[in-house]
């Protein structure tokens, strides 16, 4: 990995050391190639601070790594979790449709056995006003072929008893005429003078 240096930022009037001009001379010194041996990279006159210079890129830069591990990682649950909740909402919400289905089912069901029963109610009441239709009209036709049977029968007695009054009234009349026979034979007889 390459090491990346941080640039030191002069301070500004009044900082550190009473001003901006000292602060200048200081990062000369430090970063010179020559005077007060060689300054960094010349030679190793000064290894403590390359060491520490080090360090602090290898902090640096293990912090920039470590923030975006983190960030991944936060990323990563973030995620997880957004995937977490939403199938859980998915399940709740097929859950849901799986009750709401349910409770149609129930409805349609308990609708259906209404329907039912109201359909056989209502054939009940069709076939029981069809029965009593039936009896009537068989009721209606016995009581017509009766009616008939019986006109019939008061027409034969009245055909019979006109036959036996013309036979008494013939009977009659042949008795009636026989006795006026007979009592014209008397009267006859009697005004008749007897012969010699």
């Amino acid at each position: 990995m390459t090491d990346t240096y941080m640039p030191v930022a002069p301070a500004s009037n009044g900082g550190v050391f009473g001003g901006d001009m000292f602060a200048w001379i200081i990062l000369l010194f430090l970063f010179a190639g020559n005077g007060f041996g060689g300054g960094f990279g010349g030679n190793d006159t000064y290894p403590w601070i390359m060491n520490g210079q080090n360090e602090i890129n290898a902090n640096t830069n293990n912090a920039f790594r470590d923030a975006s591990i983190d960030a991944g990682i936060n990323g990563i649950n973030a995620q997880l979790y957004s995937n977490m909740i939403n199938g859980m909402q998915n399940t709740f919400n097929a859950q849901t449709a799986v009750t709401e289905g349910l409770t149609d089912i129930r409805a349609q069901l308990a609708q259906c056995c209404c329907d039912n029963r109201m359909a056989t109610v209502q054939t009940q009441n069709i076939v029981q006003a069809e029965g009593a239709a039936t009896r009537l009209a068989i009721q209606n036709q016995t009581q017509q072929i009766l009616d008939k049977l019986c006109e019939q029968e008061i027409e034969q007695l009245r055909s019979a008893n006109v036959a036996l009054q013309n036979q008494l009234n013939m009977a009659n009349l042949s008795a009636s005429q026989t006795a006026q026979t007979a009592q014209l034979e008397a009267f006859i007889r009697s005004n008749t003078p007897a012969a010699f």
